[in-house]
Protein backbone atom coordinates (compact mmCIF):
# COMPACT_ATOMS: atom_id res chain seq x y z
CA UNK A 1 0.00 0.00 0.00
CA UNK A 2 1.11 3.50 -0.78
CA UNK A 3 1.96 5.68 2.69
CA UNK A 4 0.20 7.79 4.14
CA UNK A 5 0.67 10.83 5.43
CA UNK A 6 0.08 15.01 6.11
CA UNK A 7 -0.30 16.03 2.78
CA UNK A 8 -1.32 12.79 0.51
CA UNK A 9 -3.64 13.24 -1.92
CA UNK A 10 -6.85 11.63 -1.67
CA UNK A 11 -10.13 10.90 -3.17
CA UNK A 12 -13.58 10.99 -1.53
CA UNK A 13 -16.58 9.38 -3.23
CA UNK A 14 -18.91 12.23 -1.70
CA UNK A 15 -16.43 15.20 -1.54
CA UNK A 16 -13.98 14.39 -3.90
CA UNK A 17 -10.69 14.95 -3.91
CA UNK A 18 -8.75 16.44 -0.53
CA UNK A 19 -5.25 16.39 1.38
CA UNK A 20 -4.30 14.84 4.37
CA UNK A 21 -4.06 17.22 7.03
CA UNK A 22 -2.87 14.81 9.62
CA UNK A 23 -3.27 10.99 10.25
CA UNK A 24 -3.04 8.40 13.10
CA UNK A 25 -1.61 5.24 11.93
CA UNK A 26 -2.53 3.18 15.31
CA UNK A 27 -6.46 4.26 14.75
CA UNK A 28 -6.85 4.51 11.10
CA UNK A 29 -8.20 8.41 12.17
CA UNK A 30 -7.79 10.97 9.33
CA UNK A 31 -8.23 14.43 8.93
CA UNK A 32 -8.40 15.83 5.33
CA UNK A 33 -9.81 19.19 3.76
CA UNK A 34 -11.75 18.82 0.72
CA UNK A 35 -11.58 21.70 -2.05
CA UNK A 36 -11.64 25.31 -0.49
CA UNK A 37 -13.50 24.05 2.93
CA UNK A 38 -11.72 25.77 5.92
CA UNK A 39 -12.67 22.92 8.51
CA UNK A 40 -11.37 19.69 8.00
CA UNK A 41 -13.23 16.56 8.01
CA UNK A 42 -12.50 13.29 10.25
CA UNK A 43 -12.37 10.62 8.43
CA UNK A 44 -11.90 6.49 9.41
CA UNK A 45 -9.69 4.84 6.79
CA UNK A 46 -11.27 1.55 7.47
CA UNK A 47 -14.94 2.41 7.09
CA UNK A 48 -14.80 5.39 4.90
CA UNK A 49 -15.20 5.45 1.17
CA UNK A 50 -11.19 7.22 0.73
CA UNK A 51 -8.56 6.31 -2.19
CA UNK A 52 -5.35 7.36 -3.30
CA UNK A 53 -5.35 10.30 -6.32
CA UNK A 54 -4.99 7.50 -8.45
CA UNK A 55 -8.04 5.79 -7.74
CA UNK A 56 -5.50 3.05 -5.50
CA UNK A 57 -7.84 1.61 -2.83
CA UNK A 58 -6.96 2.69 0.95
CA UNK A 59 -6.97 -0.96 2.16
CA UNK A 60 -5.89 0.16 5.77
CA UNK A 61 -7.40 -3.45 7.78
CA UNK A 62 -6.04 -5.93 5.07
CA UNK A 63 -2.75 -3.60 4.47
CA UNK A 64 -2.03 -1.86 7.56
CA UNK A 65 1.04 0.50 7.36
CA UNK A 66 3.51 0.38 9.68
CA UNK A 67 3.01 2.39 12.91
CA UNK A 68 7.10 2.55 13.96
CA UNK A 69 9.88 3.21 11.78
CA UNK A 70 12.58 0.42 13.11
CA UNK A 71 12.18 -2.24 10.50
CA UNK A 72 12.57 0.59 7.92
CA UNK A 73 15.45 1.54 9.87
CA UNK A 74 17.09 -1.74 10.60
CA UNK A 75 16.70 -2.04 6.47
CA UNK A 76 18.69 0.83 5.85
CA UNK A 77 21.51 0.06 8.77
CA UNK A 78 21.75 -2.98 6.78
CA UNK A 79 22.52 -1.72 3.36
CA UNK A 80 25.05 1.69 5.11
CA UNK A 81 26.66 -2.05 6.43
CA UNK A 82 27.05 -3.57 3.18
CA UNK A 83 28.21 0.29 1.95
CA UNK A 84 31.49 -0.01 4.18
CA UNK A 85 29.78 1.81 7.45
CA UNK A 86 29.78 -0.88 9.25
CA UNK A 87 30.30 1.29 12.83
CA UNK A 88 26.88 2.73 12.92
CA UNK A 89 24.51 1.46 15.50
CA UNK A 90 21.18 1.22 15.82
CA UNK A 91 19.59 1.00 19.33
CA UNK A 92 15.92 0.71 20.28
CA UNK A 93 13.91 0.83 23.62
CA UNK A 94 10.15 1.11 25.03
CA UNK A 95 8.59 4.05 26.33
CA UNK A 96 7.38 4.25 29.69
CA UNK A 97 3.95 3.69 28.32
CA UNK A 98 4.89 0.41 26.21
CA UNK A 99 2.45 1.37 23.27
CA UNK A 100 5.37 3.27 21.51
CA UNK A 101 9.19 2.63 20.85
CA UNK A 102 12.17 4.69 20.95
CA UNK A 103 15.12 4.58 18.38
CA UNK A 104 18.59 5.79 18.09
CA UNK A 105 21.23 5.77 15.84
CA UNK A 106 24.78 6.16 16.72
CA UNK A 107 28.00 5.54 15.46
CA UNK A 108 32.08 5.67 16.68
CA UNK A 109 32.88 2.97 19.67
CA UNK A 110 30.41 0.56 20.59
CA UNK A 111 29.06 1.41 24.12
CA UNK A 112 24.93 0.79 24.28
CA UNK A 113 24.82 2.28 27.27
CA UNK A 114 27.08 5.76 26.84
CA UNK A 115 26.06 6.68 23.03
CA UNK A 116 26.53 9.98 21.18
CA UNK A 117 23.81 11.83 20.68
CA UNK A 118 23.32 13.83 17.25
CA UNK A 119 20.35 16.24 16.31
CA UNK A 120 17.78 14.31 13.90
CA UNK A 121 19.28 10.59 15.16
CA UNK A 122 16.70 9.76 17.22
CA UNK A 123 12.76 9.17 17.61
CA UNK A 124 10.15 7.40 18.68
CA UNK A 125 7.01 5.24 17.26
CA UNK A 126 4.67 8.27 19.04
CA UNK A 127 5.96 10.73 16.48
CA UNK A 128 5.99 8.42 13.89
CA UNK A 129 2.84 7.30 14.17
CA UNK A 130 1.28 10.76 13.34
CA UNK A 131 3.93 11.35 10.43
CA UNK A 132 5.82 8.44 9.42
CA UNK A 133 9.05 10.11 8.37
CA UNK A 134 12.66 9.95 9.89
CA UNK A 135 12.70 13.61 10.17
CA UNK A 136 15.88 13.80 7.86
CA UNK A 137 14.38 15.17 4.46
CA UNK A 138 13.15 11.85 3.98
CA UNK A 139 10.05 11.14 2.27
CA UNK A 140 7.32 9.07 3.78
CA UNK A 141 7.43 5.17 2.19
CA UNK A 142 11.23 5.97 1.09
CA UNK A 143 13.20 2.76 0.44
CA UNK A 144 16.09 1.84 2.69
CA UNK A 145 18.16 3.51 0.00
CA UNK A 146 16.46 6.38 -0.38
CA UNK A 147 16.80 6.53 3.57
CA UNK A 148 20.55 6.56 3.44
CA UNK A 149 20.76 8.76 0.92
CA UNK A 150 18.98 11.62 2.89
CA UNK A 151 20.28 10.36 5.91
CA UNK A 152 23.91 11.23 4.04
CA UNK A 153 23.06 14.52 2.49
CA UNK A 154 21.63 15.82 6.02
CA UNK A 155 24.37 14.76 8.05
CA UNK A 156 27.37 13.82 6.03
CA UNK A 157 30.13 14.39 8.94
CA UNK A 158 27.89 12.08 11.73
CA UNK A 159 27.65 9.45 8.71
CA UNK A 160 31.51 10.09 7.56
CA UNK A 161 32.17 8.53 11.33
CA UNK A 162 30.00 5.55 10.89
CA UNK A 163 33.19 4.04 8.38
CA UNK A 164 34.97 1.25 9.45
CA UNK A 165 34.93 -2.26 10.04
CA UNK A 166 32.78 -3.82 13.11
CA UNK A 167 32.66 -7.30 11.57
CA UNK A 168 31.20 -9.20 14.78
CA UNK A 169 28.30 -6.21 14.78
CA UNK A 170 27.78 -6.74 11.03
CA UNK A 171 27.56 -10.44 11.10
CA UNK A 172 24.87 -10.29 13.96
CA UNK A 173 22.69 -7.30 12.63
CA UNK A 174 22.33 -9.13 9.18
CA UNK A 175 21.29 -12.25 10.66
CA UNK A 176 18.60 -10.44 12.96
CA UNK A 177 17.34 -8.64 10.06
CA UNK A 178 16.83 -11.99 7.72
CA UNK A 179 14.92 -13.41 10.63
CA UNK A 180 13.10 -10.27 11.41
CA UNK A 181 12.10 -8.02 8.42
CA UNK A 182 9.68 -6.64 7.14
CA UNK A 183 7.29 -7.52 9.75
CA UNK A 184 9.17 -7.71 13.21
CA UNK A 185 11.56 -5.28 14.86
CA UNK A 186 13.86 -5.96 18.06
CA UNK A 187 14.21 -4.11 21.25
CA UNK A 188 16.78 -3.45 23.37
CA UNK A 189 15.67 -3.14 26.92
CA UNK A 190 16.80 -4.86 30.26
CA UNK A 191 13.45 -3.38 32.72
CA UNK A 192 11.30 -6.08 31.88
CA UNK A 193 13.83 -8.65 32.37
CA UNK A 194 16.03 -10.53 35.04
CA UNK A 195 19.67 -9.16 34.89
CA UNK A 196 20.91 -12.80 36.24
CA UNK A 197 19.23 -15.05 33.95
CA UNK A 198 19.55 -14.65 29.80
CA UNK A 199 16.75 -13.91 28.13
CA UNK A 200 16.10 -13.88 24.02
CA UNK A 201 15.94 -10.99 22.09
CA UNK A 202 12.45 -9.13 22.17
CA UNK A 203 10.66 -8.95 18.86
CA UNK A 204 7.82 -6.71 18.25
CA UNK A 205 5.66 -6.29 15.75
CA UNK A 206 5.61 -3.32 14.08
CA UNK A 207 1.86 -3.08 12.24
CA UNK A 208 -1.33 -4.08 13.62
CA UNK A 209 -2.65 -7.24 12.54
CA UNK A 210 0.84 -9.23 12.64
CA UNK A 211 0.84 -12.46 14.75
CA UNK A 212 3.48 -12.64 17.86
CA UNK A 213 7.10 -13.68 16.64
CA UNK A 214 7.03 -17.13 16.61
CA UNK A 215 10.84 -17.57 15.05
CA UNK A 216 13.31 -19.25 16.99
CA UNK A 217 15.06 -17.17 19.78
CA UNK A 218 17.66 -14.76 18.68
CA UNK A 219 20.67 -13.70 20.34
CA UNK A 220 21.51 -10.02 21.69
CA UNK A 221 24.51 -7.76 20.16
CA UNK A 222 28.19 -8.41 20.93
CA UNK A 223 29.08 -7.04 23.63
CA UNK A 224 25.81 -7.04 25.27
CA UNK A 225 26.57 -10.39 27.73
CA UNK A 226 28.75 -7.35 29.85
CA UNK A 227 25.82 -6.26 30.82
CA UNK A 228 24.22 -9.16 32.63
CA UNK A 229 25.57 -9.42 36.45
CA UNK A 230 25.15 -13.80 36.23
CA UNK A 231 25.46 -15.75 33.51
CA UNK A 232 27.01 -14.72 30.18
CA UNK A 233 24.66 -14.33 26.85
CA UNK A 234 24.95 -17.25 25.28
CA UNK A 235 25.85 -15.26 21.67
CA UNK A 236 23.54 -17.93 19.73
CA UNK A 237 20.21 -19.04 18.66
CA UNK A 238 19.68 -22.46 18.82
CA UNK A 239 18.62 -24.33 15.69
CA UNK A 240 18.34 -21.01 13.69
CA UNK A 241 20.62 -21.26 11.09
CA UNK A 242 20.46 -18.06 10.44
CA UNK A 243 22.25 -17.03 13.59
CA UNK A 244 24.53 -20.13 13.89
CA UNK A 245 27.64 -18.26 13.19
CA UNK A 246 27.21 -15.93 16.12
CA UNK A 247 28.02 -19.19 18.34
CA UNK A 248 31.38 -17.24 19.61
CA UNK A 249 30.35 -13.88 19.94
CA UNK A 250 29.60 -11.73 22.87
Amino acid sequence: MKPIAPGTVIFHRYRGYGVLTSVNLLTGWVAARFGDEARSLDLNLSTDDIQHADGELILFQIATPDRMPHARLMAMVRELHRAGYQRLYLYSWPKPSGMHWRWQLFTGPRNWMHRPWREGWYGSGADYNFNPVMGWGDAPGATAEELAHALAKFDPEGLARALGRDEDHTIWFDAVCKALLPNYMFSLSLESHSTVEPVPLTVIPVRNKISAYGGAALPWPPGWARMWTGHPILMSAVANPAVSSLDELG
